[in-house]
């Protein structure tokens, strides 16, 4: 073992192609259906949408996508993301694991979502798209798409979920410092949004609702996700394919525990799958899990079956783990975990029993992050900082079992600017919210039976 802390590939050694898990997965993923037939979802279906280069990668059996250049040139001013050995939280915990995370805050827009928001943005660049629509939770993914439409001359159009442009207002800055449009959802700009009380605080069901419908009014302007679907799942596949070859360097074989925060699936697929990968062939062994909030229970308490993406129902229909496209979450901090569904491939994943899920509560997560902030120097995302609980568990484990496993956390983003969390939590004024059982019956009362 070495004594080294950072491991960090030279740009030569950045990965060219995403990968694709579809083809290894012992048996095929559920196909999306059409909402109105229950039919499988052809291209011509999802077009009014999304470019023909996203939907060929949303339904591609292809082991590995190459990365277009254009796309790798911006991804080099932050790639290949570094991955840093935990020692001195590892001290504080007195524990006998290694603990290895994989840090991608260091984006421009702070968080992975970046990753994805440069191709989507350069695939609709490419055939004259002028502008694009969509929906952000906590702020990540707006902002690194108004980012990446900055770079490629595209207006972006934002609608972010209430209560997080209530209380997150420089994060709404950020947005429009790279030129990004903000509204707040419910809007009154959409039909959706004026169906429902102006002062709603909002999910993200329901702000894709309202950027699907703008989009889909308009041939010039498209819609772009950063979470769920398949082809933003392959983009983020660049994080774990980094992370295998940075473990090598640090003299590791493998990890034996690789842990991810989830909410529609993007980071935690981003890290996972190409562990997955390296599993299923037998390379390696890990255990891999998904640590979501408890008032937000999708992977743990939600049932797999057919339901909208959205809270208005204008999606295709999907095969996931879901608490009812009606759900709206408990207004908890980590906000891009606040999403009523998992993305269909990682549902897949948990229905085959590939991976695992676990639910932990925000005040143990953000107990978790001070304590990583205050030895390892970073302020974790709220996201992250449910990766991080469930990685201290794992760690304080391992103490007592004698055990010396090798654990990888995706950290998938810093929280400067959620520090308004941050003294709620200093201050006593944080509080757990778990989904009782009749909140949760009623939300999946309206799934449609398919």
């Amino acid at each position: 073992m070495t004594d080294q802390i950072r491991f960090v590939l030279p740009e030569s050694d950045m990965p060219t192609h995403w990968y694709n898990i579809v083809p290894d997965f012992p048996t095929p993923p559920p196909p999306p259906l059409h909402p109105g037939t229950h039919q499988p979802v052809g291209p011509d279906d999802l077009a009014p949408l999304f470019p023909p280069e996203l939907i060929a990668q949303e339904v591609t059996s292809e082991r590995f996508v190459e990365i277009p250049e254009p796309v790798r040139d911006v991804y080099r001013q932050y790639r290949p993301s570094p991955l840093v050995r935990a020692r001195r939280w590892e001290q504080r915990l007195g524990t006998s694991a290694r603990i290895y995370y994989k840090y991608e805050g260091v984006s421009p827009a702070g968080s992975h979502k970046t990753n994805t928001s440069v191709p989507q943005v350069y695939y609709n660049a490419i055939h004259g798209i002028t502008r694009l629509t969509t929906e952000t939770g906590a702020g990540q993914w707006g902002t690194a798409l108004a980012y990446a439409c900055s770079l490629f001359g595209l207006e972006c159009e934002v609608w972010q979920v209430g209560a997080s442009f209530d209380t997150k207002p420089q994060r709404r800055t950020l947005i429009e410092v790279f030129g990004g449009k903000v509204h707040r959802s419910p809007s009154r700009l959409t039909e959706f949004g004026r169906s429902l009380p102006e002062d709603h605080t909002g999910s993200l069901g329901i702000a894709i609702s309202e950027a699907v419908e703008v989009a889909a009014q308009d041939e010039t302007i498209k819609y772009a996700l950063g979470s769920v679907l398949n082809h933003v799942l392959l983009h983020q596949t660049i994080i774990g394919e980094e992370a295998l070859k940075q473990l090598a360097l640090a003299g590791e074989d493998g990890a034996d525990l690789v842990i991810g925060c989830a909410g529609g699936g993007s980071n935690f697929a981003g890290l996972t799958f190409p562990f997955l990968r390296e599993k299923l062939a037998g390379h390696q062994s890990p255990r891999i899990l998904a640590v979501e909030p408890a008032s937000c229970p999708t992977l743990t308490r939600g049932e797999y079956r057919y339901d909208f993406g959205d809270t208005g129902g204008m999606t295709p229909l999907m095969k996931m783990y879901t608490l009812g496209h009606d759900f709206v979450p408990s207004p908890i901090h980590a906000g891009g975990l606040r999403y009523h569904a998992m993305a269909p491939l990682v549902s897949h994943a948990v229905h085959e029993g590939l991976i695992e899920a676990t639910a932990l509560h925000q005040s143990e997560c953000f107990d978790s992050a001070i304590e990583f902030a205050r030895t390892e120097g970073i302020v974790p995302a709220p996201e992250s900082s449910h990766a991080l609980a469930q990685a201290r568990r794992a760690a304080l484990e391992a103490s007592e079992n004698g055990t010396e496993p090798v654990i990888v956390v995706g950290l998938s983003g810093h929280g400067l600017l959620e520090l308004g969390a941050y003294d709620s939590y200093l201050n006593g004024r944080l509080e757990d919210d778990p989904l009782s059982d009749e909140d949760l019956q009623a939300a999946l009362a309206n799934v449609p039976v398919i």
